[in-house]
């Protein structure tokens, strides 16, 4: 067998191959629907209890209240770390901090006011990519007077969003005390080893 023989046996096996490649998935394509649409509806599908699950799985999920008080306590150690000038402390909490926030606009994240909705995703955003990101540029530059003057702006920052989701009660402050006297801020702490 010459070699042109050889190529034009390769290229009818190739063209055979290919067409029946063809066919076979014009067949499939025609089968599947059919298939498709002839599946029995599924009887297991109990819509009270998919309700009833929803329900007791929305009673294991913390409120938002619970996920802000963990925002409180990871922003006042920030404060802490700062002052300490303990800068990887600081930024451990800041992100903390920020990831809580998160978890708090997830849990809910549009609040009905009587102004109507509040966008708390929104707020957030803006919020993170202005006084947390300028919060978080002054504890990479370890600059402790740039890091005082960020953390009172971003407590007025959040301090607008309480006033926007109509609760000016929940007004932040400098912390006076840490929230946990167990975490040594110390950045040049020897113990425990």
């Amino acid at each position: 067998m010459n070699q042109n023989s050889r190529f034009q046996s390769l290229l009818i096996l190739a063209c055979g191959v290919a067409l029946g490649g063809m066919a076979m998935t014009g067949a499939y394509r025609s089968v599947l629907p059919t298939a498709v649409a002839a599946a029995p509806p599924d009887k297991g599908l109990d819509l009270t209890a998919l309700q009833t699950e929803v329900s007791r799985l929305k009673g294991l999920v913390p409120d938002q209240s619970h996920a802000m008080a963990d925002v409180g306590y990871h922003f006042a150690n920030v404060w802490f770390a700062g002052q300490r000038q303990n800068w990887p402390l600081a930024k451990f909490y800041l992100d903390e901090t920020r990831s809580h926030l998160k978890w708090a606009v997830r849990i809910i994240p549009v609040r009905k006011t009587k102004a109507g909705d509040l966008d708390l995703g929104g707020i957030l955003e803006g919020i993170d990519n202005s006084l947390l990101s300028e919060l978080g540029a002054s504890i990479e530059a370890k600059d402790g007077a740039r890091f005082e003057a960020g953390y009172r702006k971003t407590l007025e920052g959040c301090y607008s969003c309480h006033q926007a989701a109509e609760k000016p009660y929940l007004r932040p402050q400098v912390p006076l005390v840490p929230p946990q006297p167990i975490m040594n801020t110390d950045p040049d702490a020897k113990w425990p080893n």
